[in-house]
């Protein structure tokens, strides 16, 4: 499933609801959905915040993928880019107050895999990957 969204905060109900519907469809437990789901909210508020700016001219894509028992999920954004490297970490002391850097440090903690890469037109692109179980009877 892929989405192209203007970015605007709102769009994020829109791909919670798409996440909702493949893990229903997978039978997914309500945990997993829930922390998958917090992890794909940081991603597109990152996106449409940081990345976009808040432009609802430029586009936020995400595309929800299974193969197998793995679900793999993209975000993109039109923006310019950023350096991991230099995203604070929320654990060190000197951070414990400052807002930025949280989002990344969730979305690692609720994912297995994770990766940054730059759009080929620019922007980043947020790949995360989490492993799938059937857990509901």
């Amino acid at each position: 499933m892929v989405l192209w969204l203007s970015s605007r905060f709102e769009n994020i109900e829109l791909v919670l609801a798409a996440l909702g519907n493949v893990c229903r469809e997978r039978r997914v437990s309500e945990d997993v959905e829930h922390w998958v789901g917090m992890a794909v909210r940081e991603a597109v508020a990152n996106a449409i915040k940081h990345g976009n700016k808040l432009d609802p001219s430029k586009k936020v894509y995400v595309s929800l993928d299974e193969d197998g028992d793995r679900l793999t999920i993209v975000v993109g954004d039109e923006g310019e880019g950023f350096e991991l490297e230099k995203v604070a970490d929320p654990r060190a002391p000197e951070n414990t107050l400052k807002t930025s850097g949280r989002g990344i440090f969730y979305i690692r903690s609720f994912m297995d895999d994770l990766s940054f890469t730059r759009g080929e037109s620019g922007g980043t692109i947020l790949t995360m990957r989490k492993q799938l179980k059937n857990e509901l009877p």
